[in-house]
């Protein structure tokens, strides 16, 4: 016996290392120290900070991996990965520094493995921070042939008196919504269940557009980094930020809030996108399980004080990004216990 014929190929290992190597280090800056190969990535904080603050984040795909695999979007889950961890940090205002992966297969795929990696590097690179190592297992026998997990934490920096935290949100505080590109990747236990149930392949259509399905789902999170920093860099007063992630606007929008105020939204401020009617109809889901499982259309939510509302859209705006006034923050004591709390929602 050998670790070849066990399932372990140190050969190709070194090779898929070999290819990704310019991938990676696309993303380098000079903060980064060495390269490839060490047992550790080096990287510097910036110098301009006098009180430097390190944020981390970690997440995974989830099951979207399951329908990547299978229609072979392995790029759009690389970037997935990176936007999961970076939309996170941001919101206290940090700047992504650097992102790690960790990629466990049951036998590697070269080409597969690449395109993830391909879309990890072009995550970071669009999200202004450093590849700075990461890790692919092969362990067969442990997952089937062919199929690979992700998982990947983002480190971020802050001046410390500059942390966007909730310390200085009010009462009358706007909340404004930015679109998401669809489910990102929330909710796919739930939409895999939905399409078991139907005929379903990769020329599915769906709505009135006739919208290719597959397509839709699989479609990359949004990065928010762009938008956050330009919002930043003109001083405009957030006073809090939210990722819409798993368990959708009732369960992330309050954890960007302080103790004693609570968000209010207004459902009728935006269309909810067809791609999840399509799946609530097809799927029969309940409303207040449609509200608590996706995003809605909604990806990112900004707190700002009220005078620097138009200041905030018109920024978005000039960025690339489509932004409304969904609702605003009230005192505590007006709304509903729970999730619930989000008064206005259509399920109350």
């Amino acid at each position: 016996m050998d670790y070849k014929t066990s399932g372990v190929d140190i050969d190709a290992g070194r090779a898929f290392v070999k290819r990704i190597k310019s991938s990676v280090e696309s993303t380098h800056g000079v903060e980064v120290i060495g390269g490839m190969g060490g047992f550790g990535g080096l990287i510097r904080l910036p110098k301009n900070l006098s009180s430097p603050v390190l944020v981390a984040g970690t997440d995974g795909v989830g099951t979207k991996l399951e329908l990547a695999q299978d229609y072979k979007g392995h790029f759009g889950v690389g970037l997935d990965l990176v936007a999961m961890c970076v939309n996170d940090v941001i919101t206290c205002g940090a700047k992504p520094l650097f992102f790690l992966d960790y990629i466990a297969t049951g036998a590697l795929g070269p080409e597969a493995m690449a395109e993830v990696v391909e879309g990890i590097a072009n995550g970071c690179q669009l999200s202004g921070c450093a590849l700075l190592g990461g890790e692919t297992a092969e362990m067969p026998g442990f997952y089937p042939k062919g199929r690979y997990d992700l998982a990947g934490f983002c480190v971020a920096v802050i001046e410390e008196a500059l942390l966007v935290d909730g310390r200085g949100m009010k009462d009358g505080d706007q909340i404004i919504g930015i679109p998401s590109s669809g489910p990102h990747s929330n909710g796919f236990s739930l939409i895999r269940k939905v399409l078991a149930t139907q005929d379903i392949d990769e020329l599915s259509v769906f709505g009135s557009q006739q919208m290719p399905l597959i397509e839709a789902l699989l479609r990359p999170t949004t990065l928010y980094v762009q938008l956050v920093e330009a919002l930043l860099n003109e001083q405009l007063p957030l006073t809090g930020m939210a990722h819409i992630t798993g368990g959708g606007l009732p369960e992330n929008l309050p954890r960007c809030l302080p103790d004693g105020l609570s968000p209010f939204i207004d459902p009728g401020t935006w269309q909810i996108p067809e791609l999840f009617r399509w799946l609530q109809q097809a799927g029969e889901i309940p409303e207040q399980d449609l509200w608590k499982t996706f995003n809605l259309g909604v990806g990112f939510c900004l707190v700002v004080s009220p005078e620097a509302v138009q200041d905030v859209i018109g920024l978005c705006r000039e960025v690339g990004f489509q932004a409304w006034t969904m609702g605003h923050v009230q005192d505590s004591s007006l709304s509903r216990s729970g999730p619930e709390k989000l008064l206005g929602l259509p399920f109350q």
